[in-house]
């Protein structure tokens, strides 16, 4: 390369240097944006109320504004698990998460106290976390009691890398804080986007919140849910292992740079609260900050079972031909769905009298329903402008949409322009309640699915009716192009704030087709401040809502997510392509969300536009069979991609879903745990293996609850699979006389034919199965399996499982006597002798309807030769009626072969026509013979 010889020239290559530096070596550059606080006062408030303290402004910047030169200082440990760190202006209120939408403990104002004269808050014996920090500049760090390990560190200028960071930054609009991180650490979560490297977080990747409209199919963008959580876990695959979570409560937009040995958080607003949960698994971390946050919602029963929606269903005699499909191919249905094909000119709470004539809908409705079938439609906030539409007339009479200037901010979604909702205004919450029962009693729907609620606007910036043409334009084959006039808004700070946050990934305005966050909830409140919280609101009232129409547990699919959304809502993640890397990416926002406390969560099968190749849509089906919410879904403009469009896709369709309708009794009870401790459905490998090293990156399989490992096929035209398997004996859910025992963590090739998905048992376990069915409802009136699943040939053994049974639809799901039953189920194996039985808890809810054990199987057994002296006791009194008992071997089996192994096999024992009562504790002993 020639260098230039002028002045002018030399200049060039000077700030050409710069630009280089800037661009490829972020580490080495950060700008001085505020020289940090001095701690002037702390006390220890009384009764175990915390710490209070006050920070002063070191030496005030006008980068990105002016410093806020006093602070407040509340630290407390809120539980032994859970410590929080609160810091906002001790002069004047700011704006923060509502603390009657999340509801949490207030943070005090001045009180009195002794005086804290120590670098550390132990906060008292049954704490497990220590706060420490430094005087001048302030800092804080957080550390664990148990091990040391300090997990947060604020207090530190730099990281082991020579990352520079500047102390703490408090400004009106802009909040920055850093911590210091281990290479070694591995995080998981701050989403929601689309994660093409998997579930744990890349150093260097763009990480922003801020709920927005774009499409799933873009990268490492802000997508339609924000939450600053994220767990860490340090020691990985060893023995010292542990797990922690820290959660930044903050409804502004952040940009969240990680570098692999730091992490900065830069905010544009609200205030710093921090909350540290201590761990040390990570289902402890997630129950914790469930605890906090909300435990995920109960979801009904049917709700497990499969779903298919459509946009573009235009009338009522096609929804009935799918159906009717679905049961000419024999695949099991249990929900049905509209998307806004229902509505008159897509307005919410209608329904058109020509394409859905509500007399032949009522008579659709009861048919489905009689089969134990449910109907979902579609809402979005954005409500018609229109003084003929009642649902307008009645918002307008009410007052309760978002304003601008003092008047009802004017957007445009599908119907044309629009107002929004404003869920933050307690009137709104009855007025929307009222128009839910007013609907129902129209339309007697099983569930809402709450869209479009970032909120999406076709439209930026401050819009008014157009005077020169029709808004929407009539016969539009593009009704998402904006046709309001509109202008965009620039001259306030809150829409063109000092910082610019990475919105949709290209740096667009904050109110880029959504809501201008200069606009106002109630109460003054900036859009600004409450964007993110939007959807979340949504969802508290729509949950209200449907929970007071029949009395019955609410189903709500919400797309935009905040923390605590899981307490109210599913979540299903948006716009995905019919592609391969598509499906791909959908386990990893699977898996997010469990550990941000929302786990009924799937994607749209088959993608939802444009149209997958057959081949795509049959292996989508063999993966979304075990999303906890599995439904087909797609676009208009596609063609139609029903399970049974294509034979192959419904053969697919027939084994995976039948898997699924026979696991439906352990899906509900995984949805019992998550409801009680938070534990997520689908759950990534290291969650139940924390030594195994290598499932930590591990995205391309996960498990159902503890020990159920999906392992689907990924690339197109391969009938194989590369998976990965902790030691053990892993039982194939299909064929359970095949088993794989993996050696080391070495990759092993599984045969994956076109209709096949390897799903596999761990040893150990216990599960729950029933005959499945083409409903829900069916599938529940049959008989339980229990699979004991030991070890390969073990000589000694013990396994456990449950199952959680209640009404399915009670609003409540809890162990109560009268109302549901839990049984606990052990199994032992000593030198031949085989023993299962069951711990019965509030067991006359499953007597009473009549739930009974038909056959226990027992896997991984030796011996072939079987005596049939069994003895059986219920309730611990020896059963008489064992007449009908039988024993029945598979026999011996070949197991799958792997590379270097002999082949081995595997005896499968079926006790039959037991017809023990759910209920009832039983015990069932016999001797294994010899061949």
């Amino acid at each position: 390369m020639l260098l230039p010889t002028s002045s002018s020239t030399a200049v060039v290559v000077v700030f050409w240097f710069a630009s280089v530096l800037i661009c490829c070596f972020p580490r080495v550059l950060h700008a001085r944006v505020g020289y940090g606080y001095s701690l002037s006062s702390l006390k220890e408030l009384p009764d175990g109320g915390g710490l209070l303290g006050y920070l002063q402004i070191k030496t005030s910047t006008t980068t990105y504004g002016s410093d806020v030169p006093n602070l407040k200082l509340f630290v407390k440990h809120e539980s032994g698990d859970r410590l929080r760190i609160h810091i906002t202006d001790a002069d004047k209120e700011r704006w923060e998460v509502p603390y009657d939408l999340l509801p949490r403990e207030k943070v005090p104002g001045a009180g009195t106290g002794r005086e804290q004269n120590h670098h550390e808050y132990t906060g008292g014996s049954g704490t497990r976390l220590v706060f420490g920090y430094t005087n001048d500049p302030f800092g804080f760090s957080v550390r664990r009691k148990s091990d040391g390990e300090v997990l947060f560190n604020s207090s530190s200028s730099s990281s082991s890398s020579g990352d520079l960071f500047g102390p703490m930054v408090f400004k009106d609009q802009y909040l920055e804080i850093s911590t210091t991180l281990p290479a070694s650490a591995a995080l998981y979560g701050l989403g929601e986007n689309t994660q093409p490297g998997g579930i744990r977080i890349r150093p260097n990747d763009p990480y922003t919140l801020y709920t927005n409209d774009v499409s799933a199919i873009k990268l490492n963008t802000d997508l339609y849910g924000s939450h600053p959580f994220y767990m860490d876990v340090r020691k990985i695959g060893g023995e010292g292992a542990s797990a922690h979570g820290v959660l930044l409560l903050n409804s502004n937009g952040m940009d969240v740079f990680y570098r692999g040995d730091s992490l900065t958080y830069k905010i544009i607003g609200g205030v710093f609260d921090f909350y540290f949960f201590a761990g040390t698994t990570p289902l402890e971390v997630v129950d914790q900050y469930t605890t906090l946050i909300g435990r995920p919602a109960a979801m009904p029963y049917w709700a497990f079972g499969f779903h298919q929606c459509r946009w573009g269903y235009k009338n009522l005699s096609v929804v009935e031909a799918v159906v009717e499909g679905y049961r000419q191919a024999k695949i099991p249905l249990d929900v049905i769905w509209n998307d806004d094909d229902h509505m008159i000119a897509h307005r919410d709470f209608t329904l058109n009298p020509v394409n859905y004539p509500r007399p032949k809908l009522l008579e659709f409705l009861t048919k489905i329903h009689a089969l134990g079938m449910k109907y979902i439609v579609i809402n979005d906030p954005g409500i018609a402008v229109d003084p003929n539409y009642d649902v307008y007339r009645r918002a307008m009479e009410q007052d309760i949409f978002i304003k601008h200037d003092g008047k009802p901010y004017l957007a445009q979604v599908w119907p044309g322009p629009v107002y929004f909702p404003d869920f933050l205004n307690p009137r709104s919450a009855s007025w929307w309640i009222d128009e839910i029962e007013r609907f129902h009693r129209l339309v007697p729907i099983d569930g809402l699915w709450i869209d479009m609620n970032e909120a999406s606007n076709f439209c930026t910036g401050d819009c008014k009716l157009p005077t020169t043409h029709s808004c929407p334009i009539p016969g539009n084959e593009k009704p998402w192009i904006c046709c309001l006039d509109c202008k965009n808004i620039t001259n306030t700070r809150w829409d063109d704030p000092p910082y610019k946050i990475n919105v949709s990934g290209i740096g667009a305005p904050l109110g880029y087709k959504t809501i201008a966050t200069s606009a106002e909830h109630y109460n003054g409140i900036l859009e600004y401040n409450a964007h993110s919280i939007y959807g979340l609101s949504e969802a508290v009232v729509t949950h209200r809502a449907l929970q007071g129409l029949k009395g019955k547990r609410p189903f709500v699919l919400t797309r935009s997510t905040f923390v605590g959304s899981g307490k109210y809502a599913a979540h299903w993640t948006g716009d995905n392509q019919g592609d391969w890397k598509n499906l791909r990416y959908s386990i990893s926002t699977m898996l997010n969300y469990g550990m941000f406390g929302m786990p009924m969560v799937g994607s749209d099968i088959c993608g939802f536009y444009p149209q997958p190749t057959e081949e795509l849509c049959n292996r989508w089906i063999q993966l979304g069979a075990f999303y906890p919410f599995s439904r087909d879904h797609a676009n208009f403009h596609s063609p139609r991609q029903e399970l049974y469009v294509w034979n192959t896709v419904a053969e697919s369709a027939r084994n995976a879903l039948g898997l699924r309708y026979k696991l439906l009794p352990y899906l509900y009870t995984l949805n019992y745990d998550a409801h009680v401790s938070g534990a997520p459905l689908a759950r990534p490998v290291f969650f139940s293996f924390p030594n195994f090293t290598k499932g930590y990156e591990l995205t391309t399989q996960f498990l159902l609850g503890e020990s159920i490992m999906v392992s689907p096929v990924l690339k197109k035209q391969s009938t194989v699979v590369k998976v990965l398997f902790p030691p053990g004996s892993w039982y194939n859910m299909f064929d359970m006389t095949k088993v794989v025992l993996p050696k080391d963590d070495r990759y092993i090739t599984l045969d994956a034919p076109w209709n096949e998905i390897n799903v596999h048992l761990y040893q150990n376990t216990i599960i729950p199965m029933q005959e499945g069915g083409l409903r829900s409802k069916d599938a529940r009136k049959t008989p339980f399996t229990i699979v004991v699943a030991f070890p390969l040939k073990a000589e000694t053994a013990e396994a456990v499982g449950k199952v959680f049974v209640d009404d399915d639809e009670s609003t409540e799901m809890e162990l109560a006597d009268g109302k549901s039953t839990l049984v606990v189920f052990r199994a032992s194996l000593d030198g031949g002798k085989v023993r299962v039985w069951s711990d019965v808890k509030m067991g006359a809810f499953a007597r009473e309807k009549g739930f009974i054990i038909g056959t226990v199987r027992v896997l991984g057994l030796e011996s072939t030769g079987i005596s049939n002296a069994v003895e059986i006791k219920i309730d611990g009194e020896v059963s008489k009626d064992i007449e009908n008992v039988r024993f029945v071997s598979s026999g011996l089996a070949e197991t799958t072969k792997l590379e270097g192994d002999t082949k081995k096999r595997v005896t499968v024992v079926d006790v039959t026509g037991l017809g023990l009562p759910l209920g009832k504790k039983f015990s069932m002993t016999w001797q294994m013979g010899v061949q």
